[in-house]
C-alpha cells in the first residue's frame, strides 16, 4: 500500500534521515559519542536516542508498538546530566536501524482513519490530527539530525554534505 499523500513528504524524510544518520556516525570511535561542546549542549549518544524515542513516538500514535527499557532517558525535556548511562553506540544503532525499519513499514500500511484521528495532546500538529503529529516529527528529527552532523564536524570529521 502506498504511504497516504498527507504523509507522503514526512515519509521520506524518515527515510532520507535513516541514511544520513547512519552515515554521520557510522566511524566515529565510541569516546567521541559522548563529548559535546559544551556542557548545556546534548552528544551524539543523547541526540541518536532522542530521535529513537521520537520514532517511537510516532509509532505509537500510528497503532504500532515498538519500544526498549532505556528509552525514557531520551524522553522530551530529559536532559544529558540526567542520564547516569547510555547504551552503547552499537545498541543506539541498532535500534536505529531496527526501529527505521518498523517505522518505515508502518508509514507505508498508515490508514487515513489513523491519520485523520485528531490530536488531542503532544507534539504540535499543524492540521490537529496525527498526520500533523506524524509530520511534525519528521521535521523535529531532521533538526536533530543536523545537530549530529554539527557535530561530527565539530569533532574534527570530514562533513557529509560538503
Amino acid at each position: 500500500m502506498p504511504v497516504p499523500a498527507v504523509i507522503a513528504t514526512a515519509a521520506e524524510n524518515y527515510r532520507f534521515n535513516s541514511d544520513f544518520l547512519t552515515r554521520t556516525v557510522e566511524d566515529l570511535p565510541p569516546e567521541e559519542w559522548l563529548r559535546r561542546p559544551d556542557e548545556k549542549l546534548n552528544h551524539i549518544a543523547w541526540i541518536v536516542g532522542h530521535v529513537i524515542w521520537a520514532r517511537k513516538a510516532v509509532l505509537t500514535r500510528l497503532g504500532t508498538e515498538w519500544s526498549q527499557p532505556w528509552l525514557s532517558s531520551f524522553a522530551r525535556g530529559v536532559k544529558c546530566n540526567d542520564v547516569a548511562a547510555f547504551p552503547p553506540p552499537d545498541t543506539l544503532m541498532d535500534n536505529w536501524i531496527e526501529v527505521s525499519g518498523v517505522l518505515a513499514t508502518a508509514l507505508d500500511g498508515a490508514s487515513e482513519d489513523v491519520l485523520s484521528t485528531p490530536s488531542t495532546q503532544g507534539p504540535p500538529s499543524a492540521d490537529g490530527k496525527i498526520s500533523g503529529v506524524v509530520n511534525f516529527l519528521a521535521i523535529h528529527e531532521t533538526y536533530h539530525v543536523g545537530q549530529a552532523s554539527y557535530l561530527r564536524s565539530w569533532l574534527g570529521h570530514k562533513g557529509l554534505m560538503g
